[in-house]
């Protein structure tokens, strides 16, 4: 955990979050300025500040953080219609908080190229 990390205040609870799902190792909450009707946040609970800075071990930590989103789908209903997962490296991409963390986003046509 890092202290002054928002993501790591969503994990401990001091900061609150309308939580989706959560086991021993990932989080996921909605986002609080939704992009589409289905908006959510998938975190893993280790801190770890951007996709670049993953190491070989971390390879399961990030497949749980794939599988929580996948099942978020299924529950919000949106893995038939389609959605997105999204995972933002360094400001230029959009990253804004330096915590991994993979947007689920559906419920709404998406268009491409996205940005």
């Amino acid at each position: 955990m890092k202290e002054d990390c928002i993501f790591c205040k969503i994990i401990s609870k001091s900061i609150p979050s309308t939580i989706v799902y959560e086991d021993d190792a990932v989080m996921a909450f909605n986002d609080i300025n939704p992009q589409a009707p289905i908006h959510a946040i998938v975190i893993p609970k280790k801190h770890i500040e951007r996709i670049s800075d993953l190491r070989p071990e971390d390879s399961k930590l990030i497949s749980k953080v794939i599988s929580a989103g996948n099942k978020i789908a299924k529950e919000k209903k949106i893995a038939d219609s389609g959605y997105r997962f999204i995972i933002n490296c360094n400001k230029d991409a959009g990253q804004a908080v330096f915590h991994i963390h993979m947007h689920v986003i559906g419920g709404r046509q998406m268009g491409w190229p996205p940005g």
